[in-house]
């Protein structure tokens, strides 16, 4: 089977499709055009967030038999023709579930201990000691929004902060355990001090929070997203942010992101972002939540673990 490698992810992956008998091209510096002039001789696809995998471009691989993403989402392959096909989509998403949990909770710390803004007075050359006096984690309500990979790994690791987790899923139902409450969203913006999201980016979720939904919420929040920018509105979340609706944002995506996630798109610089990247309540990092070095080689493992058995004993 002849597998194109249209992204750069770790060598683990090729070496053990290689060793089960696979062809593995390397297609990272092909143009879309080129790549898709190949035609019947694509079988297999790994991509990250390159291309984006369209009917237009699926039809034109006749012998496609299955598409694998390193990564959690699967928003740049056309699900619908793919299932239509009968075309396999794997993704990986638990292989980077302890990188985004431990991002999530980074940031979360570091906002409720106000860490941008006193690393800045120290930079000035100031000391402030009440102005930077932070909030303890213990003995507040988290929201998570999405209880899939990510969203389990983050509530298991606020286990030890003495914390009520509840959790809104909206298409699980019967999780609830010692650990997380199942919850409904209702609920969520009542008690909660702290929401994280963990979600899809889909027709469904795609600004699902609007100005509607933050001001449902009956306390000031701390608001973490770690799931895809597009889901916030992110003129939105500045209002919400200057009126003091939320406290602090952790935000490791931003709708601003080019589509492959590599750089953030010039022409939409604005006053928004500006203020985003101004403000001492606002921890921005560039996508690298589920990116450490431990996550690149597990994506992939993961990878390779779900191709070999579906293909077993090819």
């Amino acid at each position: 089977m002849k597998v194109f490698f249209v992204d750069t992810v770790h060598e683990v992956l090729q070496e053990r499709l290689t060793k089960r008998g696979f062809h593995c091209v390397d297609a990272t510096s092909m143009s879309l055009e080129d790549f898709i002039s190949l035609g019947s001789e694509v079988e297999g696809i790994v991509v990250r967030a390159r291309f984006f995998l369209s009917e237009t471009v699926l039809q034109h691989f006749p012998n496609l038999k299955f598409i694998a993403r390193s990564g959690s989402g699967l928003e740049n392959i056309d699900q619908r023709y793919c299932k239509a096909r009968s075309i396999p989509m794997f993704n990986s998403p638990e292989g980077n579930r302890l990188a985004v949990a431990e991002h999530a909770l980074g940031m979360l710390l570091a906002l409720l201990n106000k860490f941008p803004q006193a690393q800045e007075h120290i930079q000035q050359g100031v000391w402030r000691r009440e102005e930077n006096r932070g909030e303890e984690l213990s003995r507040k309500t988290v929201g998570i929004i999405g209880y899939g990979n990510n969203g389990r790994a983050f509530a298991k690791l606020l286990k030890g902060f003495d914390v009520k987790v509840l959790v809104y899923d909206k298409y699980l139902t019967g999780f609830g355990d010692g650990q997380v409450q199942e919850s409904t969203m209702e609920a969520i913006h009542e008690q909660v001090d702290v929401l994280s999201l963990h979600i899809p980016q889909n027709k469904e979720t795609i600004d699902l929070v609007d100005d509607a939904f933050i001001h449902r919420f009956t306390k000031s929040i701390y608001f973490l997203n770690l799931s895809r920018g597009k889901i916030v509105r992110t003129f939105t979340l500045v209002e919400a942010l200057k009126s003091g609706k939320i406290k602090g944002a952790g935000l490791d995506v931003l709708e601003y992101e080019s589509k492959d996630f590599e750089s953030m798109r010039s022409n939409d610089a604005s006053e928004v972002l500006d203020y985003l990247i101004q403000s001492n309540r606002v921890i921005l990092t560039p996508h690298v939540g589920g990116w450490t070095h431990e996550s690149y080689f597990k994506l992939s493992a993961v990878l390779a673990d779900k191709i070999l058995e579906h293909f077993e004993p090819y």
